[in-house]
């Protein structure tokens, strides 16, 4: 397998070598609007605490808010913008864990971190390593609203010798 040179990806100023086991990073903060909030339940998760303020006062959450969808979107948004757009990543395989714990309502301004726990390389895929991160987004009160545990792929800069699996 030929290496990738990093001056033929100038964007790229992570790759799966510079990343280190104990990691973390915040990643920014995002502040979802009531309108955003109601457009995004529309489309993808029309439930009525998430459409109908007067519905949602009436519901367990005591008002309208997001769905836990549209927060693992906001986190995706943070993700993406302040730091896949510098790395090598190449998507993810899944995750092992998802938990909404808090609802998020408009005007919470919601802050992203972003924890390295694993990393390893592909045996199969030799130009390619695994990333298992937390990520764990808090609101504006340092309440946890989201806890996620998943994995990211990243390209190597210097590609291993294949093994097998």
């Amino acid at each position: 397998m030929t290496a990738i040179n990093p001056d033929q990806s100038p964007h790229i100023s992570i790759w799966w070598e510079d990343l280190s086991v104990g990691e973390v990073r915040d990643l920014g903060t995002i502040s979802p609007t009531a309108e955003e909030i109601v457009a995004f339940a529309r489309q993808f998760d029309p439930q009525p605490f998430h459409l109908d303020p007067e519905a949602a006062r009436h519901s367990v959450f005591g008002g309208l808010c997001a769905s836990g969808w549209h927060t693992c979107a906001l986190a995706m948004r943070l993700m993406v913008t302040n730091f896949l757009h510098q790395t090598s990543s190449l998507g993810s395989p899944g995750l092992d864990s998802l938990k909404w714990l808090r609802p998020v309502f408009p005007g919470d301004t919601l802050r992203l971190q972003h924890r390295i726990v694993e990393k390893r390389p592909m045996n199969k895929r030799p130009d390619v390593g695994l990333v298992r991160t937390v990520w764990e987004m808090f609101n504006q009160d340092e309440q946890k609203v989201l806890h996620m545990e998943g994995y990211g792929m990243f390209r190597r800069r210097e590609p291993a010798s294949p093994t097998s699996d």
